[in-house]
């Protein structure tokens, strides 16, 4: 399986936590940074050429916030540019706050089939705090407008005073809402971002207290028929993300847009974060890439172990061996020794236990020595 990523770096504000390549000033280049990234869409085509892509995910920033001909137009050149399975998982980001029926029957008419929506809390003074630009009523209303389709919704542990009932008060606002996959994230204050501010003066819960709201959101989630088939995705049976599933599988994707990551033939390459240095790239026929690397030898191994573990399915010895021509057991026979307890062992099948897996970190960094 294979996918493909698309950036887009617009949104109408910053969120207080926002750590990623998302830019709401640069919005007056929308025109021309589309024409760039249709391009290069153009180029990653011909570098990809004899592949095969089965899922198509368009991030950023808030890719519904700018007009859908842009994102309409994206998709047309992937479909021009791009050999595309016979029924692919193609999934856009939404902004509760920036999606109106003629936008939405856009996307239905371009063939996207799943929509990700950022609810992040179901408390209107709590998006207020985090500079969501949409309240809890706008989610419903996203969500009626896309009745019927598959979508996912984005829920933040770990906010200024947040309990469990508030934690599982938001998972039933998504529920509402008809979601059939719902991703829990513990919020990471990430230096340079407003929020790393209240984390310096102690305002946001502790590592505990947030594992705490995350196994609330876990066990009430399984009550309410979602299981864990990743660290912080949970999804009713066959609604799982194709796309995520890819990059636990350590498979293959590629990016297009700034900051875009890409991972093809074990080389590692990713965009400029720059929407001006991306563009001038572009213009004289270069792939806007600053980084690449081989992955290879004891770093492809521990990137297997390291997201494969990550999953409820965990990791299967027998493909392990396919892939490096080790055996699995006797390579890491003692770092297995040394967290057995914490390790669930089936045949080829080596997973970490359910109670762990919110806190696998320290197993997985075993697998490193």
């Amino acid at each position: 399986m294979s996918g493909i990523y698309i950036h887009i770096p617009f949104c109408k504000s910053k969120c207080t936590y926002c750590d990623f390549a998302s830019y709401p000033k640069e919005v007056s280049k929308k025109e021309a940074y589309f024409a760039c990234l249709y391009r290069e869409i153009e180029g990653r085509g011909i570098q990809c050429r004899g592949k095969t892509f089965d899922t198509v995910y368009i991030g950023g920033g808030t890719p519904s916030f700018v007009p859908a001909k842009f994102i309409t137009g994206a998709l047309k050149q992937i479909r021009k540019c791009f050999t595309l399975s016979e029924n692919p998982e193609i999934t856009v980001e939404i902004n509760p706050g920036t999606l109106d029926r003629e936008k939405a029957e856009a996307y239905f008419d371009a063939g996207i089939n799943r929509f990700s929506i950022g609810l992040q809390t179901g408390y209107d003074e709590q998006l207020k705090r985090l500079n969501r630009i949409h309240t809890a009523k706008d989610f419903l209303l996203c969500c009626n407008l896309l009745k019927g389709r598959n979508i996912s919704a984005d829920i933040l542990i770990g906010l200024a005073d947040q309990t469990a009932e508030q934690v599982k008060k938001t998972i039933d606002l998504a529920l509402a809402g008809g979601v059939s996959h719902i991703s829990v994230y513990a919020l990471t204050p990430e230096p340079g971002t407003p929020i790393y501010t209240d984390y310096l003066n102690g305002a946001l819960p502790s590592d505990d207290e947030t594992a705490d709201l995350y196994d609330a959101a876990a066990n009430y989630l399984k009550e309410k028929g979602f299981y864990r088939y990743e660290v912080s995705n949970f999804a009713k049976k066959g609604f799982e993300s194709r796309h995520n599933l890819n990059y636990w599988r350590r498979g293959e994707y590629i990016g297009a847009g700034v900051s875009a990551s890409s991972f093809m033939d074990g080389r590692r390459f990713t965009n400029t974060y720059n929407i001006d240095e991306y563009m001038n790239a572009v213009i004289v026929n270069k792939f806007p890439e600053i980084s690449s690397e081989k992955i290879e030898g004891d770093d492809a191994e521990f990137e297997f172990i390291m997201l494969g573990l990550r999953t409820f399915e965990g990791i299967s010895a027998k493909k392990f061996s396919e892939l490096f021509g080790h055996d699995f057991f006797e390579k890491y026979k003692s770092q297995i020794a040394k967290k057995s307890a914490f390790l669930d062992i089936n045949g080829d099948n080596v997973r970490i236990k359910d109670k762990y897996l919110y806190v696998q970190n320290d197993i997985i960094l075993e697998f490193m020595r």
